[in-house]
């Protein structure tokens, strides 16, 4: 029978049927069935990683003592005027911190991108200085300048603080830890300008200051948001440099290390964990809200803008980011230095007894080993987690209902503070009837808390490489019968080689340096050297303490310059394509 004879046959042709039915029953591929697989083992980590612990937090905050209501313990420590204190200098702290660093890091942005001053690199290079050091170095630079043997200290008081330690060291330092990170926010945001609208305000014979704020200022006005709410997220949720300068300044996060390292309470180290945990909640759903409402800054016929030279802007502009940059060196060089004198003040003679009185009598050469495994482990292991499961999300099909669940869990961890994390990963991992239990102070927990810490930020890298990959080529192998490995192997993975190795890096940096997520976790045999800086801050070893945090710092470089030489033997192999002229 013909296609049209059968297509017109009437009821009794039954013939169609019996053809056309045995096609239905599709097999599904190997293929397919293996993606599925692993996206379920992508959600079960997060679940087990960040879902889990944090409604453990919950049950134990909401735990019944003694009888009474689940609520009381909200209820007693609401009633307590150490919450309301913390909390109040938790918000006005990094109120402060965030109106001091947004605008000195927008105008180092605005002098990067718009001004044709010299040294741009180098100036750029030394504002990442503080992202290769735990945020306790700050903290102990501050120490050794204005302390109460500082060098500068009459400077300090002179200028009308009672000292160092409290609120002002707290923003100082806080500053300089946060300036990294709301730069490179701000250098996106003024970086996306198109020159044509620039050009059309000249030709109305538009001023340059209202340019500045009819053209510039709204262009970037999703960036400044942005870098706000990165500011305000992490001086509200950073523990360290509170704990080192705080002094009788209680913040919620020194509430928590209190509550839970000196009190032992864990209801109400859990319930202060909550109220850690607003505020960043708060900002992560804002951030989201104003992401959804920024349109695009570039379109298809944009022009890119660039400036022009202007002796008078350039050398304001130059002597600007020159303070800027001192102060920075001061910061981090007065660490360098203070490690190396023998005893401060007394005698500044460079010498390596704080290095040997770290690495050999406090033994804590082990706890160097322990950070740089734990970073080796989370660079390998985080980063290929993290590209599986972006992969599985953009380049396969599947599971449609499960894939919005799993895009939701990987931004969360954007949201949870290290503190809260780690805390809940003692509720979780430690209770008996858990079989997961064994894991509990070992080091597979530390890379587990550290991967889900920081893996919205890789995710978000990953996802962002493969979205410019065109599904094109994936159609295409399977038109062709080309099997996807080899397609994943010749084509995706070459691609995503560099942005790869920048997400380990990214990995194996925060590892090193890390402390709130990790500072409830660690044993004897796991400690960590971000970890034994605190330690040996409390007990009044500071000299040591700023020999191990340049040690990290030191080997964080080292590590960057590795993957920086590796970057363009990668780029090298597998990127000339990128430039056909070659």
């Amino acid at each position: 029978m013909s296609l049209a004879a059968a297509t017109h046959a009437g009821p009794s042709a039954t013939a169609a049927p019996a053809v056309v039915a045995p096609a239905l029953k599709q097999r599904v591929h190997w293929v397919d069935r293996l993606a599925n697989r692993a996206l379920l083992g992508t959600v079960a980590l997060l679940a087990i990683g960040l879902v889990a612990p944090l409604l453990a937090i919950l049950s134990k905050a909401l735990e019944a003592p003694e009888g009474a209501a689940g609520h009381s313990a909200f209820a007693a420590y609401l009633a307590s005027p150490a919450l309301l204190q913390s909390l109040w200098h938790s918000t006005w702290v990094s109120l402060l911190t965030t109106a001091i660093v947004v605008p000195l890091a927008f105008t180092f942005a605005y002098a990067l991108t718009r001004s044709c001053m010299p040294f741009k690199p180098l100036f750029r290079t030394v504002t990442l200085l503080p992202l290769l050091a735990p945020s306790l170095l700050s903290a102990i630079s501050l120490i050794y300048w204005f302390g109460n043997q500082g060098m500068a200290k009459s400077l300090w008081l002179g200028l009308g603080f009672d000292g160092i330690y409290g609120a002002s060291g707290i923003v100082l330092a806080e500053c300089f830890a946060v300036f990294p990170h709301v730069l490179m926010i701000l250098v996106t945001a003024l970086t996306l300008a198109d020159a044509r609208l620039y050009e059309a305000a000249d030709a109305l014979g538009t001023s340059t200051l209202r340019k500045f704020f009819t053209i510039t200022l709204p262009g970037a006005k999703y960036g400044l948001i942005s870098a706000a709410l990165v500011s305000f997220t992490l001086v509200m949720t950073d523990f360290g440099i509170p704990k080192v300068v705080g002094g009788n300044f209680n913040v919620l996060a020194t509430d928590v290390f209190k509550l839970v390292i000196g009190q032992q309470d864990f209801q109400r180290g859990a319930v202060v964990a909550l109220f850690l945990l607003t505020p960043a909640a708060l900002t992560f759903a804002i951030d989201y809200f104003v992401q959804r409402r920024q349109v695009s800054a570039l379109s298809a016929r944009a022009v890119a803008l660039q400036p022009r030279p202007s002796r008078r802007f350039d050398a304001g502009m130059t002597a600007y980011c020159l303070v800027i940059v001192a102060l920075m060196l001061a910061m981090f060089g007065m660490a360098v230095f203070a490690s190396f004198a023998r005893m401060w003040p007394y005698n500044l003679t460079p010498s390596l007894a704080h290095y040997v009185s770290g690495l050999v009598d406090a033994e804590l050469g082990a706890a160097m080993v322990n950070s740089l495994k734990l970073a080796a482990c989370t660079a390998v292991i985080g980063t290929v987690v993290v590209f599986i499961g972006a992969y599985l999300l953009e380049k396969t099909h599947g599971l449609a209902g499960v894939r919005p669940l799993i895009r939701l869990m990987a931004m969360l961890p954007m949201a949870v503070p290290g503190l809260v994390l780690g805390l809940g990963y003692i509720f979780f991992f430690n209770a008996p009837a858990n079989p997961l239990n064994g894991m509990y102070q070992t080091l597979a927990i530390l890379v587990l808390c550290t991967i889900i810490h920081f893996y919205t930020t890789g995710h978000l890298t990953m996802v962002t490489a493969l979205k410019a990959i065109d599904p094109e080529f994936e159609s295409v192998s399977a038109s062709l019968k080309v099997p996807f490995y080899k397609t994943f192997w010749r084509v995706t993975l070459p691609i995503c080689l560099p942005t790869l190795l920048d997400v380990s890096r990214y990995f194996f940096i925060n590892a090193m340096t890390t402390i709130s997520a990790v500072v409830f976790l660690y044993s004897p045999d796991t400690k960590l050297a971000s970890v034994a800086i605190l330690n040996l801050d409390e007990a009044g070893d500071t000299g040591p303490a700023a020999a191990m945090a340049v040690l990290i710092a030191g080997t964080s470089l080292v590590v960057t310059l590795l993957y920086m030489a590796l970057g363009k033997f990668v780029e090298r192999r597998t990127q000339r394509w990128r430039n056909p002229s070659r």
